[in-house]
């Protein structure tokens, strides 16, 4: 019996009951069709595999020069896989209970100073005031200016970001109401500059429900157009390609509001992380601050 119409049920298992996004679930079947073939290859199925042919099969991806995050989140996907197989029964236990997950190095988010995000921002509503450009171009910049400042204000995600509606701008502005991963909403606060620029722009917009629109099949502005943009915003300010994304913005909220005092739980929800394991990856912005404080107050640290 093929495991294809089991890797479907548990899809939409999390479609129905997670609200797992689109693109989980494209991800998860790839890597649980993967998983299948490698143990269709040797005359196996999900139900009756062991715990060795799931450690052979990271083996497989291994000597397949996959790097050690991409095997853990294939394996993240064989194991709720697995779990779920046990939880409804068709198969007595979970051969991926004993199996430890490929050593990973997480790398330290790339982000950007204070300053170069001011300069990006000052950019951005300079050219948003340029009345020697054409209508559409000024348009055009000031949707930039005004996303920009929201990116950098909230912290959400870019998905998050172009797909806002306008009824999201909750109380003249100083809140946003988000719809994040899993269909889960959370409210996230404006800063004022933030909160200026949209209140000024949503005065500009003809009649429609999103905060960004476009004549794209979507309606509303992309992430590869809006990431076009800001690289080009940041080209014009000496900030290379490879240093500036719509997800480096992300980064650069995060890091400098803990650098700030925020605590990790706070940014946890900012964020809208599920695990506070994920958010866990800024703690170096942490360490730092507490190492200040201790040169700053420890009566040890005068010399004296």
């Amino acid at each position: 019996m093929s495991d294809l119409p089991l890797i479907d049920s548990f899809l939409e298992m999390l479609s129905a009951e997670r609200g797992a996004a689109r693109n989980t679930i494209t991800s998860y079947r790839g890597d649980l069709e993967a998983y299948v073939a490698y143990l269709a290859s040797r005359g196996l199925a999900a139900r009756t595999a062991s715990s060795t042919e799931v450690t052979g099969f990271l083996d497989r991806l291994n000597a397949e020069g996959l790097k050690a995050s991409s095997a853990a989140r294939k394996l993240s996907a064989v194991r709720q896989f697995h779990k779920f197989l046990a939880g409804d029964a068709l198969r007595e236990d979970d051969p991926t209970r004993i199996v430890a997950s490929p050593r990973t190095r997480r790398a330290l988010p790339k982000i950007l100073s204070i300053a170069e995000v001011d300069a990006l921002l000052f950019r951005a509503e300079s050219e948003a005031q340029d009345e020697a450009v054409s209508a559409a171009k000024r348009r055009m910049a000031v949707r930039l200016h005004v996303a920009l400042e929201l990116a950098y204000a909230t912290g959400m995600r870019v998905s998050e970001l172009v797909g806002l509606k306008r009824v999201s701008v909750l109380r003249d502005a100083n809140f946003l109401t988000v719809r994040g991963k899993g269909s889960k909403d959370r409210v996230l606060p404006l800063t004022d500059r933030a909160r200026d620029a949209v209140i000024a722009y949503l005065k500009t917009l003809p009649p429609g429900p999103w905060l960004f629109p476009a004549h794209g099949e979507d309606g509303h502005l992309s992430r590869q157009v809006f990431a076009r943009a800001l690289k080009a915003l940041a080209a014009r300010e000496s900030i290379t390609a490879d240093r500036i994304s719509p997800h480096v913005l992300r980064h650069a909220f995060a890091s400098h509001i803990l650098a700030g005092g925020a605590d990790l739980r706070v940014v946890q929800t900012l964020l809208g992380h599920a695990d506070i394991a994920t958010t866990q990856i800024y703690t170096h912005v942490l360490d730092e601050r507490l190492r200040a404080l201790v040169q700053t107050h420890h009566p040890m640290m005068d010399g004296d």
